[in-house]
């Protein structure tokens, strides 16, 4: 039977130095940046507890557990057979974005995203010298999907690259196998790269298929790259370890011809923590952690649907971000501001995802029941402030 990983007491998680809790005064519900408010996994905890019993904490060295850890990770969670000879490590998702990029791209060269994004995306593309190239999801109405022709047209008037976010930040949509396999065809048609960003996917809920770019076909293998971390899933962030994996000799070439700087930029707390995260010794208390989630992904749908019918929310199939369109709200293109100023909670701006993102923003549900329950109710008060103030 699977036992639900519990959000810390709120007391104790203002003890806490990272930016989610210190952004922003004590009256404040801070619900924007993606840091959970779980406890670690005990495996997690007995090897950085180890560390620093041990005084272990020199430079992370060339030969590391990581690669191995991670593979078995995959294939138990993903059924995704993968080459450790064919791993690399890194600091961080971001810097091996940027890196794998200047390595596939020119100065100038286009770069396909699928707004709304993940806002550092845009930055990510211009540090690698890269010109964004926007192709916005598409909305169903029930999900959200790539835009294969509007990727198609991208690509053959001349961009590069495509960097995927696979699952999607901030929709928590899985793209099927089958649209990721053509977007990694049409990427090879056009002779052009492409980086799918992964770091979510250790929190895809079950019964919801996810597929790795590079197991979506023959193409993908060829042409692609990933880029994870266990950082999102066991709230890794501040420990500093990320992989970039391929799967062809070409693609591997291209990790290899990388500065053994960029490895060496790997945390040793980083690879110590993710290699306890991978091991089968955490796979409970991840199986956990993804049932808490589903509960408060509920939860967030019926709260809503109770105190703010205004709202626009459709449950993300992985992570614990929600995208919610707040437009009925009458709070203009950025009621994350009202939100912050009346309500004292703290959401991620939606334009920061791009023009899409507009009267949208994304809240981070990572946290107690009773956290999630006062945020919206405290929205609510205030939206029936404002309503009576306006008459």
């Amino acid at each position: 039977m699977v036992t639900p990983v519990r959000a810390l007491p709120l007391a104790q998680l203002r003890e806490r130095s990272s930016e989610k809790w210190r952004e922003y005064p004590d009256d404040v519900l801070p619900l924007f940046v993606a840091e959970t408010d779980f406890p670690l996994a005990p495996a997690v905890t007995e090897a950085l507890e180890r560390a620093v019993r041990d005084g272990d904490t020199g430079y992370v060295a060339s030969r590391t557990p990581l690669a191995a850890a991670y593979a078995g990770f995959a294939q138990r969670r993903f059924g995704w057979t993968v080459d450790p000879a064919r791993i690399r490590s890194t600091a961080d998702v971001s810097m091996g974005i940027v890196e794998i990029l200047r390595r596939v791209i020119e100065p100038g060269e286009r770069v396909i995203v699928n707004p709304p994004i993940y806002p550092p995306f845009f930055d990510l593309i211009e540090e690698a010298g890269g010109i964004v190239q926007r192709v916005p999801l598409r909305d169903t109405g029930e999900s959200w999907e790539l835009d294969l022709e509007g990727i198609e047209r991208a690509l053959a008037d001349g961009a590069r690259a495509v960097l995927l976010c696979n699952p999607h930040n901030p929709t928590g949509s899985v793209p099927s196998a089958q649209s990721l396999d053509a977007v990694a065809r049409l990427a090879e048609q056009h002779g052009a790269a492409v980086i799918s960003d992964e770091i979510h996917a250790p929190l895809t809920q079950p019964g919801v298929p996810f597929t790795p770019f590079l197991a979506s076909g023959d193409a993908a293998q060829r042409i692609g790259y990933v880029v994870t971390s266990a950082s999102k899933a066991f709230n890794l962030a501040g420990l500093k370890c990320a992989l970039m994996i391929s799967a062809s000799d070409e693609t591997t070439a291209v990790l290899r011809s990388l500065p053994i700087e960029v490895e060496w930029r790997t945390g040793q707390f980083g690879m110590l923590a993710a290699v306890a995260a991978f091991t089968p010794e955490s796979d409970d208390w991840l199986d956990g952690l993804l049932v808490t989630l589903d509960e408060n992904r509920r939860l967030l749908g019926a709260l809503l649907a109770t105190h703010l019918p205004e709202a626009r929310y459709r449950m993300p199939d992985a992570g614990y971000l929600a995208w919610m369109d707040l437009t009925g709200l009458g709070w203009g293109p950025n009621p994350s501001k009202q939100i912050l100023r009346q309500a004292r909670v703290a959401l991620h701006f939606g334009p920061a995802f791009g023009a899409e993102g507009a009267g949208h923003v994304r809240l981070n549900f990572g946290t107690s029941p009773e956290i999630l329950t006062e945020a919206v109710e405290r929205i609510a008060r205030a939206r029936a402030t404002i309503s009576a103030a306006r008459g």
